[in-house]
């Protein structure tokens, strides 16, 4: 008997973001509204973190609100009619809910059933790792168009009190379309992690210790010294590898967009990498403030506003943060 042959699928060659789409908490936020419970000053945040203002949503905004909102402005951007997405990856760490996901949600929001839809949960990188998916799933025909989203809102697991991230934290989510392409348009990326340091950054307690009354309500803590010396070193280096596997140079870049977690970090990085000045650097933290997953696809969505000619430039963008996870690739810009 003639054993069957398996099937497998093929999708295009090529893949890339044909839009971006944006949406930041209503509520800007001043440092001088927060150094009281820390017992600090306007002048101490901007000195160590660069950060003016933060984004923060509403009591009755969640995530999901910030997702769609991002992803509407993404979809109606890229010309492809919502019904064709057929993939829809949420990357996030603050969906109020276990189960349903963020994405499934947001997928019958936008017109996207029934689409395949699911959260990643891989904190500041988690948006570089969901471009990773959409790219390797359309190209092997497993989907055709997908959306990709970033959101938090972080303002939900903030300690006022807390000196090491509080200040740190804001919310927003942004969106982009991913589709087939006639050029490559996503590089190859440079991800993984390291979980021997998994309690340099992350949350202070869990659900269950918080159910059993033996924790407060879990909130972000970070060990500063030690994610900013691993994100200044060990992350220029994934970065480096980032440009080798897309086969360019620094000076092939027209924007670099770090996730935004510190402006220090931010300024050491483009050292690092010896960026030429003709390259922009996203610095959207100023006036956002860190928002994790949703902090690369909000700057590149600000930097895009303020220099509309970067659009068809090629971006190094990488991601790194809580778990010890990075990811990083780069990417033409829509």
């Amino acid at each position: 008997m003639t054993k069957p042959t398996l099937q497998q699928s093929h999708g295009p060659a090529y893949t890339r973001i044909y839009a971006i789409g944006a949406a930041r908490g209503a509520n800007l936020v001043p440092n001088d509204d927060l150094v009281g419970p820390i017992n600090s000053s306007d002048e101490w945040i901007q000195q160590r973190t660069g950060i003016i203002t933060r984004a923060r949503a509403g009591a009755d905004v969640e995530a999901l609100d910030l997702a769609t909102d991002a992803a509407r402005e993404a979809i109606s951007k890229s010309g492809v009619a919502p019904e064709l997405i057929d993939l829809v990856i949420v990357a996030t760490v603050s969906n109020v809910q276990q189960t349903p996901s963020i994405a499934a949600v947001l997928a019958d929001r936008v017109g996207a059933n029934p689409a395949a839809a699911y959260d990643t949960n891989a904190a500041c990188a988690g948006y570089a790792y969901a471009i990773a998916q959409a790219d390797a799933l359309i190209r092997t025909g497993s989907a055709h168009y997908a959306l990709v989203v970033g959101a938090e809102k972080l303002s939900n697991v903030v300690d006022p009190t807390d000196r090491s991230i509080s200040f740190l934290l804001g919310d927003g989510a942004g969106a982009v379309v991913i589709g087939p392409s006639d050029f490559p348009g996503i590089a190859r990326t440079i991800w993984g992690s390291d979980g021997s340091k998994a309690d340099a950054v992350g949350m202070n307690a869990t659900l269950t210790e918080y159910r059993d009354g033996t924790a407060e309500w879990p909130t972000l803590r970070q060990e500063g010294q030690t994610v900013f010396r691993w994100a200044v070193w060990d992350m220029a280096k994934v970065a480096k590898q980032a440009l080798d596997a897309a086969g360019i140079t620094a000076a092939d870049l027209a924007a670099f967009i770090p996730h935004q977690a510190n402006m220090r970090i931010v300024d050491e990085f483009a050292k690092q990498l010896k960026l030429p000045e003709s390259v922009m650097i996203a610095r959207d933290i100023a006036t956002t403030g860190n928002t994790s997953a949703a902090s690369i696809p909000l700057a590149t969505h600000r930097l895009l506003e303020e220099h509309p000619e970067l659009s068809g430039g090629l971006a190094l963008q990488i991601g790194f943060g809580a778990g010890l996870v990075f990811g990083a690739q780069v990417v033409v810009l829509p």
